[in-house]
């Protein structure tokens, strides 16, 4: 018989523990723990959690802020708040080291039988948790089977033809690339709304060596990919997504996404297609005069919707990001 590492014993021995203490206090056990890492968001964070208080028939939960190293009121404001479901509330501060890190720190917190990850700035629909579960329990909760929500611009938002681009076509989220009820690449492990196993994550966290806040989610998803993970689109588990973009803030972003981009290939250089890694190496990237006009048309097509032009959207995203993956893969990964 193989010995069990004390780490497992340890594990095993607190979730032992956990299981006694709820059947002490009569506390049915809890099916998801829904984990939030936030920095600097404390307005929407409020939002976030008041949206968790109020989920229509779930099944039972707790919900888990772990703050990264937040310099604004997050630390003072979020223990003093009053909840009608405090006794299934945890907070826990860290200094600011990546929103990886913090869902680890979360995990390592929770109870439930599956961990749904949002974000500080992705507010729950009221059905959320019960969508998420429905989807576990035809499963048979199947541990290696993941659950991917929609994450969509709140209703009466001002959505410019920019802003619809990314959330539709896989720049940020591509939910116009996938249907309902399929499943779906191991790309599509977006944690502004989706929910494991926790044991399974438990056991392959996060890599906390990604020093932005991109591909962190994705890399963990393709070593559970290879162990088998599946991850199921349920179109009616929705948040809704407040945070505005912009053609420059959206391109800033990129850029340190192809930075971590190269983090992600030197760990998977099986991926250097997927990454850009190869049509770096086979074409020049446009110059500065170039990616200025094509910023000017892009400012265009998000100020007009009728001038706006996918391709251009499309084109500009990639130049920028390219040039952070050339960047980081000169080493000038610096956050």
């Amino acid at each position: 018989m193989r010995a069990r590492s004390p780490d497992r014993c340890c594990a095993s021995m607190e979730e032992r523990l956990r299981s006694e203490q709820r059947a002490v206090s009569g506390e049915r056990e809890l099916y998801f723990s829904v984990v939030v890492p936030t920095h600097n968001r404390l307005s929407t964070l409020l939002q976030v959690l008041e949206a968790l208080e109020n989920q229509v028939d779930a099944p039972p939960y707790e919900f888990i802020v772990i703050d990264d190293g937040s310099n604004d009121e997050t630390a003072r404001v979020i223990p003093a708040r009053r909840s009608p479901l405090a006794a299934r509330f945890q907070f826990r501060s860290q200094p600011n080291s990546g929103p990886g890190r913090a869902r680890n720190l979360g995990v390592s917190l929770a109870s439930g039988r599956f961990v749904i990850f949002i974000g500080d700035d992705t507010v729950p629909e009221p059905r959320l948790l019960v969508e998420h579960a429905r989807i576990h329990r035809e499963s048979g909760d199947d541990p290696l089977l993941a659950c991917l929500g929609y994450t969509g611009w709140p209703d009466g938002e001002r959505v410019t033809a920019f802003m619809d681009y990314i959330n539709d076509y896989g720049l940020q989220f591509g939910y116009k690339l996938i249907r309902d009820g399929e499943i779906v690449p191991f790309n599509f492990f977006y944690t502004s709304n989706i929910s494991i196993d926790r044991q399974l994550l438990a056991e392959h966290p996060f890599d906390t060596t990604f020093p932005f806040a991109a591909w962190e989610d994705i890399e963990l998803s393709y070593r559970l990919d290879r162990r088998g993970l599946r991850i199921r689109y349920n179109a009616a588990a929705i948040t809704r997504h407040y945070h505005r973009m912009s053609v420059d803030s959206f391109a800033r972003r990129q850029y340190t996404v192809g930075k971590s981009g190269a983090i992600f290939y030197r760990k998977h250089p099986e991926l250097g297609p997927f990454l850009g890694v190869e049509e770096l190496k086979l074409r020049a990237l446009a110059g500065d005069a170039q990616l200025d006009r094509l910023r000017r048309r892009a400012h265009l097509g998000e100020r007009f919707r009728l001038l706006a032009k996918p391709r251009i959207f499309e084109t500009l995203m990639r130049e920028h990001y390219l040039r952070g993956l050339r960047d980081g893969l000169k080493g000038n990964n610096e956050r």
